[in-house]
């Protein structure tokens, strides 16, 4: 999993509640079990017409914001059915930190195991960041980790909250199966015993 320090990009504004799972990636793209190739589906029946064509008005058709990494979404970000091709379909536009005052739980858990950073802030810090992504072009945040804040355009900052160990795993590029890993040692050192001890096993 990519690491995640410090990100500088720019922010879409994408002021809709309840954003669930089936908008983020319709359930007609759940065919694959494969993490790449979902990017272009994302938003698909906010960004394109039943003929395939791109909206034009849609925020992510807008030549500003074709290439942003940070989402600054309404309240309930996630919400809807469990789907992990949710934050796949994301992270393979290029988006990697959605900023909402709430998401739904599996979906933020989701967004953790897969290199996203979801930063949960107040309404009125939600206000200020809405304005500040709605700048077009202009709209570039820095997303600081380490220290735990958002910086705007104009120099302006957010703090945020995010559990300790969480922060650990994005620094350190580590899904469940990195945590796994950072045990391998002890795990060989495990098997040698039991193999050793229950030879017939």
């Amino acid at each position: 999993m990519q690491k995640f320090e410090t990100l500088t990009g720019v922010a879409a504004p994408l002021n809709i509640v309840n954003i669930d799972t089936d908008m983020i990636i319709p359930k007609q793209f759940l065919k694959t079990i494969k993490r790449t190739g979902l990017g272009k589906s994302l938003f698909f029946e906010m960004r394109y017409t039943q003929e395939g064509q791109e909206l034009p008005g849609f925020v992510l058709n807008k030549p500003a914001y074709r290439k942003s990494q940070i989402l600054v979404a309404g309240d309930n970000f996630g919400c809807g059915s469990s789907r992990e091709h949710a934050p796949w379909a994301l992270l393979d536009f290029g988006i990697r930190c959605v900023i909402s005052t709430s998401f739904a739980d599996i979906f933020y858990n989701n967004c953790f195991k897969n290199g996203i950073l979801p930063i949960k802030v107040s309404p009125e810090d939600l206000k200020k960041l809405m304005d500040d992504a709605e700048r077009g072009s202009n709209a570039t945040m820095t997303i600081d980790l380490p220290n735990q804040e958002i910086r705007g355009p104009d120099g302006g900052k957010v703090k945020f909250d995010i559990d300790p160990f969480r922060k650990h795993c994005l620094l350190n590029g580590l899904d469940d199966i990195g945590l796994t890993m950072e045990k391998a040692s002890a795990i060989d050192s495990f098997e040698k015993k039991q193999a050793a001890a229950q030879s017939w096993l």
